[in-house]
């Protein structure tokens, strides 16, 4: 996704973190608002499909700026697939949110690094070392801190972020299997019609009439995550994903904030250390693979 190269000029990478940080934070607003419309009573696919209207309608725009509207994409399939299963980890998420704190579903999400790096194994031919395998066994262990199984609070809702963050990291395998083949503003396109029509097939089973506050609040959702993730593309084509993803972490620190603020909820110490061990498993994921990659450039000379 990023045209950057790890020599990024700081400038540039200033410049992919402060829009990382503004990406977040309308991350932590979309959450919120999706949290507000499952404790009124909608179902999660319809709070999606208010979302992809919105996701649909940038990806066109976007599409059509570029020229590439009707651009055939070069893997067919995968650009489907990759349609599935973020359209899975969006509806995945939302589902949880009717349960579970904001600070809660957004550390249990925080594992899909864990589950890149096992799915980049199986489908990527990708090799891992010990030190990386046990950076994925700390973060689903931070996990585990999160739902603590057998208390009978959290760990029956907890299984849709957890869900989300698979769908998640499936999208990013698939999304690197594609290659760079397709034009970043058709990948976000196919994704966003493909996503779009599995919602529109499902969202009359159960469907909630909102009214306009409603209806409103689910469009102001969609704005805050399409934009948000229009952001994360322009950031990465700043600087590179090693030098961006921590700070993508300080996502957490904005939803407990908005938690407390419109929900009155606090994490408990049980959230904020599983929270602590993900985020610390995270971010020594993104050192190996730094390491990893001055290594691989290094081998080329």
């Amino acid at each position: 996704m990023s045209a950057t190269t790890p020599d990024a000029a700081p400038e540039r990478v200033l410049r992919g973190i402060l829009l990382i940080l503004v990406s977040v934070v309308l991350f932590s607003l979309s959450d919120t608002l999706s949290k507000l419309l499952r404790l009124q009573g909608l179902p999660a696919v319809e709070i999606a499909w208010l979302r992809y209207i919105v996701f649909v309608a940038m990806a066109f725009g976007l599409a059509a700026q570029r020229r590439v509207l009707l651009l055939r994409p070069k893997r067919l399939r995968l650009q489907l697939l990759r349609g599935v299963t973020l359209v899975g980890s969006a509806v995945l998420f939302v589902a949880g949110l009717g349960q579970l704190q904001i600070a809660e579903a957004t550390a249990i999400g925080y594992v899909a690094p864990g589950f890149v790096t096992a799915l980049s194994i199986v489908f990527l031919g990708e090799k891992v070392g010990l030190r990386r395998w046990a950076a994925v066994a700390a973060g689903f262990a931070g996990a585990l801190i999160v739902i603590r199984p057998g208390s009978g609070t959290v760990q029956a809702a907890a299984l849709f972020p957890l869900a989300s963050a698979l769908c998640w990291a499936a999208t990013i395998v698939i999304t690197r299997r594609m290659g760079a083949g397709d034009r970043t503003e058709t990948t976000v396109l196919w994704s966003a019609g493909t996503g779009l029509v599995i919602l529109t097939a499902l969202v009359p089973f159960g469907f909630v009439v909102p009214n306009l506050v409603q209806l409103g609040l689910g469009l102001a959702h969609g704005i805050c995550a399409s934009i948000g993730q229009y952001i994360v593309i322009l950031a990465y084509r700043q600087a590179t994903a090693s030098a961006l993803a921590p700070f993508s972490y300080v996502q957490l620190l904005f939803s407990t904030a908005l938690g407390w603020l419109v929900f009155t909820a606090v994490p408990d110490g049980g959230t904020l250390l599983g929270a602590a061990v993900i985020i610390g498993s995270g971010l020594y994921t993104v050192h190996r693979e730094r390491v990893r990659a001055r290594e691989r450039a290094a081998a080329r000379g």
